[in-house]
């Protein structure tokens, strides 16, 4: 797998830029190796990534299995432990209601994402859970990185899905 292009947004750095790009890869992998929605994730700690994760509900049959909680579950794994205050979760899709609270739960420190999502995202686009003042945590958001390559990977993953025949049984 090659790494897709990241934007030279003077915002992040070229680590961040990095750690992106392998974000990327992982959403084309659940794309190409397992007809996942392409969305990944990895989450890096001390410079490090403990965790990577890419969407597998279809696969597993598993509703949870959005990439982040799939980062967040291997970096739980890797450090044992359930708690991530110094990390940074990278992710292609802006997370949902579900995984912001995961993040919220385990304190990640800070999430950089590519896509917004207009219909579920809750960094800032429909809902701000993860800066909401109700909670007793809050994580640092920045979006906008790899946007571009991203959004045209989901849409593309969308248009085709449209234009296959159905078969029974599947998402």
């Amino acid at each position: 797998m090659s790494a897709p292009p990241v934007s030279s947004d003077d915002r992040f750095t070229d680590a961040d830029r990095a750690w992106m790009a392998r974000a990327l890869q992982l959403a084309e992998h659940a794309r190409d190796a397992e007809g996942e929605v392409p969305v990944g994730a990895v989450l890096v700690q001390g410079g490090v990534a403990i965790g990577e994760g890419w969407n597998r509900n279809i696969t597993l049959s598993d509703p949870t299995a959005h990439a982040e909680i799939q980062a967040l579950r291997a970096g739980g794994q890797a450090v044992a432990n359930y708690r991530f205050p110094s990390s940074t979760l990278y992710v292609t899709l802006e997370p949902c209601t579900m995984c912001a609270m995961a993040m919220i739960h385990a304190r990640v420190g800070r999430v950089v994402f590519g896509a917004t999502d207009p219909k579920t995202g809750a960094a800032g686009s429909v809902f701000d859970t993860l800066v909401s003042p109700l909670h007793n945590h809050r994580v640092t958001v920045e979006g906008g990185l790899g946007a571009d390559v991203a959004s045209t990977m989901l849409r593309e993953f969308f248009r085709a899905r449209r234009q296959a025949p159905r078969v029974e049984g599947q998402a």
